[in-house]
């Protein structure tokens, strides 16, 4: 009877066909390395896997391809060798930061402060757009910022360094963080546009602070509503301030005539 390999073990798919699974122990930790067609592919990745952690032949950026190990588990056993933590999710530590690889050609730079978050939520992406799930929903990670699924890079957000994977905190400008207010730069200070769409975008108002046009876009819901609009708008949540600072702001804003006249 033939010998099995080292680290290689058979598994039965429900078809009853066989496939094979690689795995090793290293420093009392079983590691599993994912399974293959052939046992030869299985032991392969396995010599792959002891040479990664034994020796320090093999760099991060030297991956040999997805026929000889997945990409993610190459990024995970490097972190293993070189710092000594093993993660389940692709992530290799640096001194004042980690990164967390989505290929080889796409490495995201995040704060030490998430390193418990993305350890345990895998990142994924469709298209531009990066999210986890969480707790059966898929969470875009710029919400971990305080920005909305609808906000738009380059004009409420931006990257300071002009590198869209670094998403360190201090690397992310926040321009506008509230649904219906846009920044207006001016010579000597800035003021906040409000705007809401019912059937084309409607101006609300200019105001001088951004908790005032957010408050202003909330009245101008209001409003609609007293007037028979039935679109579902979705209010901002304003953070940092009191009832009673937030109801003095609201019943003194002033909002366009055309929205308090407003009829279908």
């Amino acid at each position: 009877m033939k010998k099995q390999n080292a680290g290689v073990s058979i598994a039965h798919k429900k078809d009853n066909s066989i496939y094979y699974r690689a795995s090793l122990t290293h420093k009392g930790k079983h590691i599993s390395l994912g399974s293959f067609n052939s046992e030869a592919d299985a032991h392969r990745c396995y010599l792959l896997a002891r040479r990664i952690l034994e020796t320090n032949d093999t760099q991060i950026d030297d991956y040999p391809g997805a026929d000889v190990m997945q990409f993610e588990k190459w990024v995970i056993l490097h972190n293993l060798r070189d710092n000594g933590i093993y993660f389940h999710t692709p992530i290799y530590l640096r001194p004042s930061f980690f990164l967390y690889y989505l290929s080889a050609d796409c490495v995201l730079k995040f704060d030490k402060d998430d390193l418990f978050y993305y350890s345990s939520h895998k990142i994924m992406a469709r298209g531009n757009h990066l999210f986890v799930s969480d707790y059966g929903m898929q969470v875009n990670i710029l919400n971990r910022y305080g920005i909305m699924n609808y906000a738009v890079p380059g004009r409420d957000y931006h990257f300071i360094n002009k590198d869209e994977h670094d998403f360190r905190y201090s690397n992310i400008s926040i321009v506008n963080r509230y649904r219906g207010v846009f920044e207006q730069p001016g010579i000597q200070k800035s003021a906040y546009i409000t705007r809401i769409h019912v059937k084309g975008k409607l101006k609300v108002g200019t105001y001088a602070t951004e908790t005032e046009a957010a408050i202003a876009y909330n009245k101008a819901i209001d409003l609609l509503r007293k007037n028979g609009i039935r679109k579902q708008f979705v209010p901002n949540f304003i953070e940092d301030i009191l009832p009673k600072e937030y109801a003095e702001i609201y019943s003194t804003l002033e909002i366009n005539p055309r929205i308090l006249n407003y009829t279908l």
